[in-house]
């Protein structure tokens, strides 16, 4: 198991991909995909729950109808993918 406090975001994510790429490219044996599909998992929810985290503290300042700036939650949009 992974420990997710010593791990960056980036550092899971090339992990993940990299893992991502063996199992797409290489003829390995099952026992071995089956190691590294759990990693990937493992990895895949490191990389979901620091993006949760990270998405608690932005915080985006919008001005309202008054001129005031006010903090309002980060949010994207289906549109912006």
């Amino acid at each position: 198991m992974l420990a997710k406090k010593n791990i960056s975001f980036e550092e899971a994510l090339s992990k993940l991909e990299k893992i991502v790429s063996d199992l797409e490219n290489n003829d390995i044996p099952l026992e071995k995909s089956i190691q590294l599909y759990k990693q990937g998992m493992e990895l895949s929810l490191i990389c979901k729950e620091k993006l949760e985290n990270i998405e608690e503290e932005v915080k985006v300042l919008q001005k309202n109808a008054g001129g005031k700036f006010i903090e309002k939650p980060f949010e994207v949009s289906e549109e912006e993918y």
